[in-house]
């Protein structure tokens, strides 16, 4: 497939397409939503074990990784942008978790005792996050106490029973959380890096993608600005490169709906995240480490 771009299209985009153009067949055997894999160089070696190459450690949702066959995550894509010699790849992402339960279920302590100065988290929360903060009873396989409270500020909701976990919990908005695991990997001497959730398949009567700038998009470049942690807007640049492909063109890059994307569209979005990257310029803390492949992405400029 060969798609046609218009004559002024920017370089970051053009780029995007060119990758989007060639999809190849999506890696036997993907792990289930609930198990953790470890993409690019593998998984993290034991901290006595450890080299000094630094970790990219990557967490986030279903969007980041996931297992369902003939969906792929845009964490599963990244490796070929990076040189492994200068860098590990550790893809914790997991489908279902919202900012709240991916620090909730121990997830991020896991990483915490892991995290080391000269290491980078880049994080993609909010598609889970507009779940509720606790269901009603019965309690089915549908049942998920996930939610955080909408917005950026230090309001707190109290839980007297989780109807999941059966303890009590103080649950915080999506920006705390974020801000969370900004200032723990900080304190670590790591670097964080905040990036919107991607948008959905979801078009305007006037044929724009529909935005998350006034919601999780701009809760998450709060959160970022406030925490002292670098910012991809990843929303805005995919819209747009959704926009320039067309509806039609699209489609092939999700595999339901319009939340969950094709090898081809977790593709497109891995590149994305490069040119989200590579726009940070010389705040970029994984500018030595990016492959040829990696390097000849554009980056993205509002």
């Amino acid at each position: 497939m060969h798609l046609a771009f218009p004559l002024r299209l920017p370089a970051w985009l053009a780029c995007l397409f060119a990758a989007a153009a060639s999809l190849l067949a999506a890696p036997a055997g993907q792990p289930l939503d609930d198990q953790p894999v470890e993409s690019g160089s593998g998984a993290a070696p034991a901290a006595k074990a450890r080299s000094a190459t630094p970790t990219l450690w990557i967490i986030g949702d279903s969007t980041v990784k996931v297992g369902t066959p003939g969906q792929r995550g845009w964490g599963d894509e990244l490796a070929p942008f990076f040189d492994p010699a200068q860098v590990v790849l550790v893809n914790r992402a997991i489908g279902g978790r919202s900012s709240r339960t991916f620090l909730t279920e121990g997830r991020w302590d896991e990483i915490l005792r892991e995290l080391r100065a000269g290491d980078v988290v880049i994080m993609q929360f909010g598609h889970n996050d507009a779940s509720p903060i606790n269901e009603d009873p019965p309690v089915t396989n549908s049942t998920r106490a996930r939610g955080t409270i909408r917005g950026n500020g230090d309001e707190t909701v109290f839980v007297e029973k989780n109807i999941l976990t059966g303890k009590p919990e103080t649950v915080h908005s999506y920006g705390w959380y974020l801000r969370h695991y900004i200032a723990t990997a900080r304190e670590k001497g790591a670097v964080a890096i905040v990036c919107s959730p991607i948008p959905r398949k979801s078009w305007s009567p006037e044929g724009k993608i529909n935005r998350a700038s006034g919601s999780y998009g701009l809760w998450a470049r709060q959160a970022a600005e406030q925490g002292g942690a670098l910012f991809i807007d990843l929303n805005e640049i995919i819209a747009r490169g959704y926009e320039s492909l067309g509806a039609s063109a699209v489609d092939a890059h999700f595999a339901d709906r319009g939340t969950h994307t094709s090898v081809e569209g977790a593709r497109f979005n891995a590149r994305a995240v490069i040119a989200g990257l590579r726009g940070l310029d010389d705040k970029n803390p994984l500018a030595a480490a990016l492959s040829a492949e990696g390097k000849a992405v554009e980056a993205f400029t509002p």
